[in-house]
């Protein structure tokens, strides 16, 4: 029986076909890769923005709501955040948080109560103690000095009690940087605190308040949003910074020269709004064409802070 094979011209036709079918495969595999890269580039920027988002806000939902301000680093201005005529040059946010850690005390008392006894023999303005039943001082310190690595405790004069009740409208002096004006809020309103046993205070500064409230919160630092390392002359590619542990009731304790760390690197926009109480935050992210794709990927998230 004669055997026939295949002719040249079913090879090369054979051959032909197999490189179509490679060609179609590797332009597929390059597309799923390429895909690929894309999806993570995208997962990664939105959870570096959620990160971020939420290290902000979890900061500003133990802000003491009045002082969250604006500031203009070209102009020195100072609005309040919910001021209508807040912009993006406005571009430092600025707040006092209470000492939340510090006031929490598994299986004991607060460390702090945040109420003053007025009819206690033991809250006196000449005397300049303010007694706060409820209240574990010694925790408070303990927590505050670890925070701050032993910076800020109840013993050096960096604690301030604020009274509740503060005015809407907060004047922030531009003399030795962002500091509460002297002669109205924090003589009012503000006052230097140590701890005088578990359940006292001593009123330590010097201009001691005109009255004296039954509510208050515990400070014992600010905190900013500052952008830095801006490139390319432009606000689409900048980092974020996080300062803290600066008092701004403390003449020269500035956000400037605050401890820093580093909340986000390659950020395209970042825009804080507030209505009313509720703070909403907006970032975008660029992956600065490190994805190999050859396009420049930006991703936004938004956070609501009540």
């Amino acid at each position: 029986m004669k055997k026939r094979a295949f002719t040249m011209v079913e090879l090369i036709l054979v051959i032909v076909i197999f490189g179509i079918i490679a060609s179609i495969g590797a332009s597929m595999i390059a597309t799923m890769y390429q895909n690929y890269i894309y999806a993570r580039t995208v997962n990664y920027l939105q959870a570096q923005s959620d990160i971020t988002l939420q290290q902000i806000a979890k900061r500003l939902q133990y802000r003491i709501k009045d002082t969250t301000v604006a500031l203009r680093t070209d102009n020195g201005d100072i609005l309040q955040l919910a001021d209508a005529n807040v912009n993006e040059d406005y571009d430092v946010i600025q707040w006092i948080g209470y000492s939340n850690e510090a006031m929490l005390n598994a299986g004991g008392n607060p460390g702090w109560s945040g109420f003053i006894d007025l009819d206690s023999a033991g809250t006196s303005s000449i005397g300049s103690t303010l007694s706060t039943p409820g209240s574990d001082l010694d925790f408070a310190d303990r927590i505050i000095s670890a925070l701050t690595n032993n910076d800020v405790n109840m013993g050096n004069g960096r604690v301030a009690l604020i009274f509740k009740g503060i005015p809407e409208t907060i004047v922030l002096n531009k003399v030795e940087g962002y500091n509460w004006d002297s002669t109205g809020i924090k003589s009012d309103y503000t006052v230097l605190v140590s701890s005088n046993g578990a359940d006292m205070f001593n009123m330590v500064d010097v201009n001691l308040p005109s009255s004296i409230y039954e509510q208050y919160y515990l400070a014992h630092t600010a905190y900013a949003i500052v952008p830095s390392n801006l490139r390319s002359g432009s606000d689409i590619d900048l980092d974020l910074e996080l300062r803290y542990n600066f008092q701004p009731w403390r003449i020269g304790s500035t956000y400037v020269t605050a401890s820093s760390a580093l909340l986000a690197t390659n950020v395209n926009l970042f825009r804080v709004r507030q209505t009313g109480s509720t703070i909403r935050l907006k970032l975008c992210l660029h992956d600065n064409m490190r994805s190999g794709t050859g396009d420049y990927i930006v991703t936004c998230k938004e956070e609501v802070v009540l």
